[in-house]
């Protein structure tokens, strides 16, 4: 089953294959970079939902995919900080500006986080992806991730808000905690569980 990425991320390519690896022992997939099929095309991200952006990204990408016979994967996900009454959410990419860089976007929610006490600073990454097969039948899934903002970034690992986001039960950030601990508890590898829960049916 080859599956092309609607991102033109490359750390969520390879992150989808080391999440999805322990998975499909019964389901082979292929998980391939919109590359293969020209690159990612333009897509106005201005939905005011996580599924919204995924689907917009998922449709922006499936009828080169059905061409040859492969499936689309998409997902929008981000962070959403109850202190902040929800954001950044679905601008978490983008919230210090479009080209912003992840070091400028953690440092925006650092700074909108000041004075905010260590336990009123609890926040979840949300995830939703979209999965297509070549006939256009849509999948859809969602997962979660609890946890807090910590007071600076820590760690080397991951990507995004990853250094000043702990998960609960623990103390280190993301950032700390490697990508064993990542697979395990994070939004992207809850909601990859529940697609592969559908097509298991």
């Amino acid at each position: 089953m080859k599956i092309v990425c609607a991102t033109g991320n490359s750390h969520k390519v390879d992150e989808f294959n080391m999440l999805l690896d322990p998975m499909s022992t019964d389901l082979e997939f292929e998980i391939l970079g919109a590359q293969v099929l020209g690159g990612m095309p333009e897509v106005d991200e201005d939905a005011d939902s996580f599924y919204g952006n995924a689907r917009l990204k998922a449709d922006a990408l499936w009828e080169l995919a059905s061409r040859i016979g492969a499936w689309v994967l998409s997902d929008d996900s981000g962070l959403a900080v109850d202190a902040l009454q929800g954001a950044p959410g679905v601008y978490s990419a983008r919230y210090a500006g479009p080209d912003a860089s992840d070091s400028e976007n953690v440092g925006k929610l650092l700074n909108a986080l000041q004075g905010v006490s260590q336990n009123k600073r609890s926040a979840k990454f949300v995830c939703s992806l979209c999965l297509i097969d070549p006939a256009g039948t849509l999948f859809a899934a969602d997962g979660y991730c609890s946890g807090i903002i910590a007071n600076e970034p820590r760690g080397n690992h991951g990507f995004g808000y990853d250094p000043v986001f702990i998960p609960r039960g623990y103390q280190e950030t993301f950032g700390e905690l490697g990508s064993s601990i990542k697979r395990e508890l994070s939004h992207r590898a809850e909601a990859l569980q529940n697609l592969v829960r559908q097509l298991r049916v």
